[in-house]
């Protein structure tokens, strides 16, 4: 009896079993996976690429380091812009790959694109070079490089094959003067070269709104128009079947 209940003692006073543990850090797992979606998204964007693909277009301005809005033209020109209420600067940012983007002027309605020469330039219709890879960097600027340009590096020193591959890539990069920088001459660190997203104010929203209400009139004076165009082709139709029946 005293060996019985030594042994109840002792096992009423040793710690859970090791089975308990596992399950608690299971549990512990789940609840993190469950609870923290945005955190673990928010990491990997502190590490290098954005998770998000696909969904509605972000409007957004980007504000350069240099204190430029950059503004996209519709006669192709990219530059940048110190006016705050500059409607050329509204900017629809799409995903189209994992970490990649496509960025557009919502009102020149042109693409933000990088030629093989390094020079920026607005591209009527989206294409290969209106890709940009969009890295978040430290204090929460972005860094938008062209996908398919770039610079290949020369071979490292003891024959690194790795070095041998690696490029260097070329940035979307405005100057202290407003000027965009060739993609050859650009660097990830440089000013110039980092982005901040800006949420859209009171007054670009204003300006959006008069631009999708004065697209949704235009539209509907079109269908008006068709729609007369088409009466009369009917009617026309009718009168000429009408006289060839008199005819004869």
């Amino acid at each position: 009896t005293l060996s019985l209940s030594l042994s109840l003692s002792l096992s009423l006073s040793l710690p859970s079993p090791p089975l308990s543990l596992a399950g608690q850090i299971h549990s512990a797992c789940r609840a993190e996976r469950s609870v923290c979606p945005r955190r673990r998204r928010d990491a990997a964007a502190r590490g290098g690429v954005y998770e998000h693909l696909g969904g509605a277009p972000r409007r957004r301005k980007l504000y350069c380091a240099t204190k430029y809005h950059l503004q996209i033209h519709p006669n192709g020109k990219i530059d940048g812009s110190l006016e705050e209420d500059n409607p050329l600067s509204i900017l629809e940012i799409t995903a189209v790959d994992v970490g990649v983007v496509a960025i557009k002027g919502l009102f020149s309605g042109r693409y933000l694109a990088m030629n093989e020469k390094g020079r920026l330039y607005a591209s009527e219709v989206f294409n290969e070079e209106c890709e940009f890879v969009e890295r978040i960097h430290e204090l929460g600027y972005n860094t938008y490089a062209s996908r398919h340009h770039s610079t290949t590096q020369s071979p490292g020193t003891g024959g690194n094959k790795r070095r041998a591959q690696a490029k260097k890539p070329w940035y979307v990069s405005i100057n202290g003067k407003g000027r965009p920088r060739r993609g050859f001459k650009t660097r990830g660190t440089d000013k110039a070269s980092l982005f901040l997203p800006r949420v859209l104010g009171n007054k670009d929203h204003e300006m959006v709104r008069s631009l999708l209400e004065g697209q949704q009139r235009r539209t509907g004076h079109r269908r008006v128009r068709v729609g007369r165009a088409e009466r009369r082709k009917r009617r026309h139709r009718g009168h000429k079947g009408h006289t060839g029946r008199d005819d004869t």
